[in-house]
């Protein structure tokens, strides 16, 4: 098997909101839309993100803990930009810390099971083994 994509669920209030959001702030191509979901590809990558349009009225608890992460030489003032487009788009948002390295974005109106985190590429600096296909 090889890795295609992941998905994410968002509210049907703020769907189309956070796909432009990824569009016109992240750079992401749509590549396949159905009136439940949509799929999203960030240009120079091959992995997608899904979206899907869910009613669950209870949000996650633990969703801090299943991110969207990018890297970014200034993560945390990159999410503000991000929280700030979202605000002025109609969709709370606020930016948050897991530590001074690592940062996450949260808008509970839209985001159902997950947040946008941005972390410094020194995190993502690590050595990736060979794998076999």
């Amino acid at each position: 098997m090889k890795f295609n994509h992941v998905a994410n669920r968002l509210h049907p209030a703020q769907f189309e909101t956070v796909v432009a959001l990824f569009t016109e702030m992240l750079n992401f191509a749509i590549l396949r839309r159905t009136e439940r979901a949509v799929w999203m590809r960030q240009a120079g990558f091959n992995i997608d993100v899904q979206f899907s349009r869910s009613e669950t009225p209870n949000r996650d608890a633990d969703k801090l803990r299943s991110q969207i992460a990018f890297l970014s030489d200034t993560p945390e003032a990159d999410l503000q930009r991000l929280a700030a487009w979202l605000s002025e788009h109609g969709c709370a948002a606020s930016v948050a810390a897991y530590s001074t390295r690592e940062f996450y974005l949260d808008a509970p109106e839209a985001f159902v099971d997950f947040v946008v985190e941005a972390m410094l590429p020194e995190l993502a600096d690590y050595p990736i083994p060979e794998v076999s296909p």
